[in-house]
């Protein structure tokens, strides 16, 4: 049995944090029934690239979900909502604060219904605070939170991730929360509660100790490509074959073992060396030693060297060769899963292994609405009923 089986979740979410939080608890075998509107669909179906006419990111976004179409901004679409969440364990959204209680879906409607529902309630800034109803999207998280003003090369600017960084991050915290208070309620035999997720939030926390440096020291971190203002050697260095690998001293004795291995041991007896911070200080001779070390040799002598030296390195990797390593075939990093239209389709699988009851995708991305006439007939919603619902709009 599934780790989450009989755990009921209703997805009204959109790009693309609730969405992937939804899919990470429907991967455990929870029941996702995605909710997507009658005549637009879920923009995740025309976000990226398709093939013979499928959505990729909604193939894999959408996998594991049923999908069910219906308007939860008319009056007959909200009672049908109610109806949906008499069930339900949790309900995933992250329209505008204020957005459900215009509709009469707010917490307390919902929750007087199903006094066990859990809602996650996912947005840029959050449910209250100055800014809580301004339109946002996870770009504006990587921006505000600090993260794009240290990433770039100094005196370049600011540079934004070429994916969705901060969606991805306040997915895996969503799924996490959701699973806290999932367990309040069955352990401690406690009602449902609200989760107020704020995307800029949890990228906060993982920039580290940036808040606490400037607090106790008043020191604003700046851009510095890719060193590290802890560590030293840590950059990207190019070989003799064109590759580039990325090296990482975080252990003492790793970057002990670093000098040793491009002929520079003497730097070891600096007394700058045997703190990060001194390391930092002082990356132009460390950087220096490493590219002219690195950059007279290829790559796979390079890895070989550094393997044996048991001294920490990795190539840079675009998706080609990610697909290639035998490290991620022997763990199926990149799975195989089947989808209807287009066949065998590799995306990455489950996020964790667990060794009683593996995630799994039972389905990819279905068509719009393709489980509504089912969910509705579980209702008690008869034919004619669901076809003139239909006809109106409602889904």
């Amino acid at each position: 049995m599934s780790p989450l089986a009989g755990v009921r979740v209703v997805d009204a979410s959109t790009l693309f944090a609730g969405p992937l939080a939804a899919t990470i608890l429907g991967d455990y075998g929870a029941d996702v029934l995605k909710i997507e509107h009658p005549a637009k669909g879920d923009p995740a179906r025309g976000h990226g690239p398709s093939k013979d006419g499928v959505p990729l990111w909604w193939t894999m976004l959408g996998r594991n979900k049923r999908t069910l179409t219906l308007n939860l901004g008319s009056e007959k679409g909200a009672s049908l909502a109610k109806n949906l969440i008499k069930d339900a364990d949790v309900l995933v959204e992250n329209f505008r604060p204020g957005t459900l209680e215009r509709w009469g879906l707010g917490p307390e409607t919902l929750q007087e219904i199903n006094p066990k529902l859990i809602i996650a309630r996912v947005t840029t800034y959050g449910q209250f605070g100055p800014y809580s109803h301004r339109p946002g999207f996870g770009t504006l998280a990587e921006a505000m939170s600090g993260f794009a003003a240290i990433t770039g090369e100094p005196g370049g600017p600011p540079t934004l991730p070429p994916f969705g960084l901060a969606d991805g991050i306040a997915a895996l915290t969503c799924a996490q929360a959701i699973m806290t208070a999932l367990y309040h309620r069955d352990v401690h035999h406690e009602p449902g509660q609200v989760i107020d997720l704020a995307i800029v939030e949890p990228m906060l926390t993982v920039l580290g100790m940036q808040a606490m440096v400037y607090d106790q020291l008043g020191t604003v971190q700046r851009r510095t490509g890719n060193r590290s203002v802890n560590n030293a050697p840590r950059n990207t260095y190019r070989t003799s074959d064109d590759r580039w690998v990325a090296v990482s001293t975080s252990a003492q004795p790793i970057a002990e073992r670093v000098m040793h291995l491009v002929g520079r041991p003497e730097l070891i007896d600096e007394p700058w060396f045997a703190t990060g911070v001194g390391r930092a200080a002082h990356a132009d001779v460390l950087d220096e030693a490493l590219s002219t070390w690195i950059g007279s040799r290829p790559l796979t002598e390079v890895q070989d060297s550094f393997e044996k030296a048991q001294a920490a390195i990795a190539p840079v990797y675009d998706i080609a060769d990610v697909f290639a390593d035998p490290q991620f075939q022997a763990r199926d990093s990149v799975t195989t899963a089947q989808d209807p239209t287009l066949g065998p389709v590799r995306m990455p699988g489950p996020l964790y292994r667990m060794s009683r009851t593996p995630g799994q995708i039972r389905w990819t991305g279905r068509p719009r609405g393709a489980d509504t006439d089912d969910v509705l007939a579980d209702l008690g919603y008869d034919e004619e009923q669901r076809a003139a619902l239909r006809a109106e709009g409602v889904i």
